[in-house]
């Protein structure tokens, strides 16, 4: 794939990544083999609140060429295909879901070194049409996407936004909710590895008339260990605590309450994902 500004998912993906990535409010435990024919298995757990699940995955990549595949407790099958450069600079990805077949959707992305194009539809009846198209460069990005219900012959949603990227921060804008909503958050990293953080987040919503500001950062203890904090003006704090135990098993405990009603039970959260 060629380098260029990606898609437009990417308009803020690491300021948005800082402050809800890793937080979690479940305990989940997964683990990961690996095979000599070179096919990922994944098994894992999740209990959340009484209530425990799980699902069993299996990843297998041949050339650019990757079947994804999970089965879980609830007798759902899920399969991925991602095929890499079928045209020059394309990706395109197939899902299916077993016994939900409306669930399906086929996805085609386009990359160019100035402008980044996706496509998506529903493998239905009737089905959602999902474009998005981002232009610029790695450093400047300028874009928009939109959801088109074709049973109703209009624009589920729309939005566009625009970012700035500098090798140390990260600036963007997006206007979404059909331009109900703006939100500006803007990241800056303190390390050369980017292991530490600090970002800033500003949400406004001109239907309600109310604004969101969130704060947060990481800070790299050290070579295992990443510490990450979050607040927001509603009184909101986020922590989260991450250690690689071994090379790339990772141990995530975090933990979130709300200041102004202490007396409210604080939601937490553990994951253990190891691997080979």
């Amino acid at each position: 794939m060629s380098k260029g500004p990606g898609l437009f998912s990417d308009i803020g993906k690491k300021a948005r990544d800082l402050l809800t990535k890793d937080y979690i409010s479940d305990q989940k435990l997964s683990i990961s083999t690996y095979s000599d024919t070179g096919v990922a298995l994944t098994s894992t757990a999740v209990k959340k609140g009484g209530l425990s699940t799980g699902d069993v995955g299996a990843q297998y990549k041949y050339k650019n060429t990757l079947i994804d595949v999970k089965v879980d407790t609830a007798s759902n099958i899920s399969t991925t295909l991602t095929l890499n450069d079928i045209a020059p600079s394309t990706k395109t990805i197939a899902s299916l879901k077993f016994p939900d077949y409306s669930s399906g959707k086929l996805e085609v992305q386009y990359y160019h070194h100035h402008a980044a194009f996706s496509t998506a539809v529903g493998l239905k009846q009737s089905p959602i049409v999902d474009l998005s198209v981002t232009l610029g460069t790695p450093t400047f990005a300028i874009g928009a996407e939109a959801s088109y219900e074709t049973a109703e012959g209009k624009l589920a949603k729309y939005t566009a936004g625009i970012s700035v990227t500098k090798p140390d921060s990260c600036a963007a804008i997006i206007l979404g909710d059909k331009g109900d909503t703006i939100k500006a958050s803007y990241i800056h990293h303190l390390d050369e590895l980017k292991k530490s953080a600090a970002v800033g987040e500003i949400t406004r919503r001109f239907s309600t008339n109310e604004n969101t500001f969130t704060v947060g950062g990481s800070y790299a203890v050290d070579n295992l260990t990443i510490v990450k904090l979050k607040l927001n003006n509603h009184g909101n704090l986020g922590a989260l605590l991450q250690h690689e135990l071994i090379p790339k098993s990772l141990l995530t405990i975090s933990s979130e309450f709300d200041t102004k009603a202490l007396e409210k039970t604080p939601k937490f959260g553990v994951a253990l994902a190891l691997k080979p």
